[in-house]
């Protein structure tokens, strides 16, 4: 249509939280404050709040795999984040689609892989994380785990930001894919310190660690910041150094709901 601007589309593919602080409702709200419009894949439903996961229930394989065919029959996305997946036989149906003629030309796919809620509940099936490793990391332009996450991909503790560097170089080493090891879980620290490599670049970015925030969908809103600076047209190391900024700022801006305090993403 003549006189419309075109918007970049960024898609998620991740669970629903109802209580409107991670997952989809994250993603979307990160994409629309900046400016690119999202779109979205549910994988599972979850009946949460910032303070636990209740139940998590998830879509049928068919209907997950429907909603990305759906999405990318017409709106062609310049990116892709995924979330919580939550089931292996999920994490398949979306490596088959992102491995096929869905991307062509090749779309970035970023990785969030969703483990553990910062309430501290599992967030996925047994055989979840070993389909991850076998056939979604592979396709990945970037993964994103926290630093529980990434000890579960690699299979030792990090105590340090040098653990850090070591677990980002390992996991590019083992899957190919370009490496955000996020270390706001260290202890003792005054900084969130994540590390990014990319097997030729490494970035060590930090921020004022903000201790008084609960955190409650940091890495959903981080992922999709991303995704949404690389539907704009960003390289990878610049999208996730604007990423980090983007984020720092959504921390810094906090507001209260009920009891709780939740992320802001339009704070600037």
């Amino acid at each position: 249509m003549s006189g419309i601007n075109c918007c970049p589309v960024a898609l998620t593919v991740a669970g629903s939280d109802s209580g409107g602080g991670a997952g989809i409702q994250a993603d979307l709200k990160t994409f629309a404050a900046l400016g690119v419009h999202g779109a979205s894949a549910i994988a599972c439903l979850t009946a949460q709040n910032p303070k636990r996961v209740l139940v998590v229930e998830s879509v049928s394989p068919q209907m997950l795999r429907q909603q990305i065919a759906a999405v990318f029959e017409e709106m062609s996305p310049a990116a892709v984040k995924t979330g919580m997946l939550f089931s292996a036989e999920n994490v398949r149906v979306v490596a088959e689609f992102f491995g096929t003629h869905a991307f062509h030309p090749r779309v970035p796919l970023v990785v969030d892989p969703v483990m553990v809620a910062t309430s501290g509940a599992r967030l996925h099936k047994p055989k979840t994380v070993d389909a991850l490793k076998e056939k979604l990391l592979p396709l990945a332009a970037l993964v994103t785990p926290n630093l529980y996450e990434a000890e579960y991909l690699i299979r030792r503790r990090l105590t340090s930001v040098e653990d850090l560097r070591a677990a980002a170089r390992q996991i590019h080493a083992s899957f190919g894919c370009a490496a955000l090891v996020k270390g706001g879980h260290l202890r003792g620290g005054r900084e969130a310190v994540d590390i990014f490599f990319d097997g030729r670049t490494e970035l060590l970015l930090s921020a004022p660690l903000i201790k008084r925030v609960r955190t409650h969908g940091t890495g959903c809103t981080y992922s999709a910041a991303i995704a949404g600076y690389l539907a704009r047209g960003c390289s990878l190391p610049h999208a996730v150094k604007r990423a980090k900024q983007f984020i720092s700022r959504a921390i810094a801006g906090s507001y209260r709901i009920g009891k709780h305090s939740a992320l802001n993403p339009l704070f600037r």
